[in-house]
């Protein structure tokens, strides 16, 4: 039977332990493995693999020893409690094998788990599957997680307390991340919360996501959008300091630039705009940035912007004579007094 992608979050949840078995199939491997860790702690239980109620078998191994499934589901354990045989990157090949297991399980053998990549309509293990009357197959596709995937995450590690700000930080987290990377943020935020009885907000979010690949260079292109140019001089000789490339600071420069005008184009206006950034910005820097968004408007950004792409192409140009460095640091003085017109 198809088990259809809005049944399916509930179903990996609170599977049911009288089926024959599950497909899950899709193009991320990420999230085909993130469901079937899912689906199969829900069937045995934390303590299930320890207590050898799991059995692991590669889909490859299948075309070696195709009774092995068979026997893996027939066998009979040490410890009481469910049971699951896994098979994992399953293609075609191992059709005979797993299409025989299906047809002679019986109540009390162990469930079948079969994961996959992108399966086509004609393939043999998929309509096996979706063909079986106690059998799912669902395919897994590259959509985001969900608010209410997300908030039933949460519940799980203990979080049922949620901001409305901190909701809609993970919500645009969950787009721009990878699932395991995600997840691992999930996880994160739970530990962080650990003995923390006030509500989830997106201060706590911006304390535990990713840490940007510009983190370093936000001092002074916070400096130069506020205007603030006696600052300028000092924060350049610490980047110099530390090896920053003059290249690398005018990408980073033209990228913060680029969100702000972002934000102060968009119709619903910049605290809607900012919301809508990718990457997204989280906690007191969305803050920041909406205020430096307002205060420079659209037209001086699209000037800020002609300033920096200017400055890129001379650096990256054969024929120049100026220095980088100061070039760019130049560039950020232009821009700060820019932001006072």
């Amino acid at each position: 039977m198809k088990l259809s992608p809005r049944d399916a979050p509930g179903y990996f949840a609170r599977p049911e332990s009288g089926r024959t078995g599950l497909l899950i199939y899709g193009a991320d491997t990420m999230r085909v493995a993130l469901r079937r860790q899912e689906v199969i702690a829900a069937l045995i239980g934390p303590a299930g693999e320890e207590e050898m109620r799991l059995t692991r078998l590669p889909a490859s191994d299948l075309r070696k020893s195709p009774a092995a499934l068979l026997d893996a589901i027939k066998a009979q354990g040490f410890f009481p409690g469910p049971r699951v045989a896994f098979v994992e990157d399953a293609t075609d090949t191992a059709a005979p094998a797993i299409l025989n297991a299906l047809d002679d399980w019986r109540e009390g053998d162990a469930q079948i788990v079969v994961t996959a990549g992108q399966l086509k309509p004609a393939s043999k293990i998929r309509k096996a599957f979706e063909n079986h009357p106690n059998a799912y197959a669902t395919a897994i596709y590259d959509d985001p997680p969900s608010r209410s995937e997300i908030e039933a995450e949460l519940k799980k590690s203990g979080l049922s307390d949620i901001s409305g700000d901190a909701m809609v930080d993970l919500t645009a987290l969950a787009r721009t991340l990878d699932p395991g990377d995600f997840r691992q943020t999930l996880t994160k935020v739970a530990l962080y919360k650990l003995g923390d009885d006030t509500p989830l907000s997106s201060e706590d979010i911006a304390q535990c996501a990713p840490a940007s690949t510009e983190a370093e260079l936000d001092d002074v292109l916070n400096i130069v959008a506020e205007g603030r140019t006696g600052e300028i001089g000092p924060v350049m000789k610490r980047l110099r300091a530390q090896g920053v490339q003059p290249v690398g600071l005018c990408i980073a420069a033209t990228r913060h630039f680029r969100t702000l005008y972002a934000a102060a184009s968009d119709p619903g206006g910049p605290s809607q705009g900012i919301a809508r950034v990718r990457p997204p910005v989280f906690g007191p820097r969305r803050d920041r940035m909406q205020r430096q968004a307002q205060g420079w408007g659209a037209v001086r950004l699209e000037q800020a912007l002609s300033l920096l792409f200017e400055t890129d192409l001379t650096l990256r140009s054969a024929g120049r004579s100026a220095p980088d460095m100061p070039l760019v640091e130049r560039t950020l003085i232009r821009l700060a007094m820019l932001s006072r017109r």
